[in-house]
């Protein structure tokens, strides 16, 4: 299936039932500021040098600070919630599976997230779903930064109607 891309996100987010596998969507872009690392350093305690620390940074390979990897898998949660995916229907995040780190994050960089949808199922209740989903995180240049799977209990529009 071609990319998805919403622009205007849905009412309510997306159901169970607009859900198949192959499905791909993107969100808007975010531009990191120093806020965001320094705001991420207060909130995790991480003030490794690699992040706080100019001149030492400039001394490392990247030659810059870099943002905490871990903020990244925030970032797509919030480009997630911004777009409006999973608005009202959004029940639990599942787990976090082969969560990799391929580019640093550093500030002036503009990320968005890539979302395919990789398998669905309903329930054998059949009041939710399970929506398996593979993010991946890309900077300004189009290169990944960071991909992952993660898993998603997610509401269903119909109860009853069969499996997805």
């Amino acid at each position: 299936m071609p990319e998805t891309i919403l622009s205007v996100p849905p009412a309510d987010g997306l159901f169970l039932e607009d859900l198949a596998a192959g499905q791909s969507f993107r969100s808007q872009g975010r531009t990191i500021t120093e806020a965001d690392l320094t705001m991420f350093s207060m909130l995790s305690g991480d003030w490794n040098p690699i992040h706080s620390d100019a001149e030492f940074a400039k001394a490392t390979p990247f030659g810059e600070r870099l943002v905490h990897g871990v903020f990244g898998i925030a970032v797509v949660t919030g480009l997630m919630d911004q777009a409006g995916w999973f608005r009202t229907s959004a029940i639990a995040m599942l787990d976090i599976e082969g969560w990799k780190f391929a580019l640093p994050i550093t500030i002036g960089d503009t990320l968005t997230c890539r979302m395919d949808i990789t398998s669905v199922r309903r329930t054998s209740k059949g009041d939710a779903g399970v929506v398996g989903r593979r993010f991946t995180l890309e900077n300004q240049h189009g290169k990944a930064v960071q991909s992952g799977d993660i898993g998603m209990l997610v509401r269903v529009r119909t109860i009853g109607e069969g499996n997805n």
